[in-house]
C-alpha cells in the first residue's frame, strides 16, 4: 500500500531527452560558461547533457526539440499554449518568438519529444509543468516574407 508520505518522497520520472551531437560542445560551453552568472540554470543543462541520449543531427527525429526546431507547449499551470523556436543566446530574440536555450523554459524544452512532460522553475521561482504539443521542422533562413 503506497501511503501520501512514501508517493511524495518517490523521485519523479523524468523524459527523455535527446541530442544532437553536433551541437553538444556548444551546449556545453554555454553551461559552463553561465556557471557563475546562473549556477542553477547551468547546472540544470549540465544534467540534462549527461543524461541525453547523443545522435548525430541526421538521426535526430523530427518530433524532438531542437535549436531552430519551432516547437508548441501547453504550461500545465496555466493551460496556457505557447509556440517558440529555441535559439542560441545571439540568435535570441522574444519578439520573434526565437527564445534562448539560456532560460529556464529553454533548458526545460531542449531535447524532449512530442508528448513529453517536464517539471521546471520559473525565472519567479514557481515550480511549472510544461507539455510538448508539437514539434515543427527547422525553420528556413533567408526565405522572402
Amino acid at each position: 500500500m503506497i501511503t501520501p508520505n512514501t508517493a511524495t518522497r518517490a523521485p519523479r520520472r523524468q523524459p527523455k531527452v535527446v541530442l544532437a551531437r553536433e551541437t553538444l560542445d556548444r551546449l556545453e560551453a554555454l553551461a559552463e560558461g553561465a556557471l557563475t552568472r546562473t549556477p542553477e540554470l547551468a547546472d540544470r543543462l549540465l544534467e540534462e547533457i549527461e543524461r541525453a541520449k547523443i545522435v548525430s543531427t541526421s538521426k535526430l527525429r523530427g518530433d524532438v526539440v531542437a535549436i531552430g526546431r519551432a516547437v508548441t507547449y501547453r504550461d500545465e499551470t496555466t493551460g496556457q499554449s505557447n509556440t517558440v523556436t529555441p535559439a542560441f543566446p545571439e540568435d535570441a530574440d522574444i519578439s520573434e518568438g526565437r527564445i534562448s536555450l539560456m532560460t529556464p523554459v529553454g533548458v526545460a524544452l531542449i531535447g524532449l519529444s512530442e508528448g513529453a512532460s517536464f517539471r521546471w522553475t520559473a525565472r519567479d521561482g514557481e515550480e511549472r509543468s510544461l507539455t510538448v504539443l508539437k514539434v515543427e521542422p527547422e525553420a528556413q533562413h533567408g526565405n522572402a516574407l
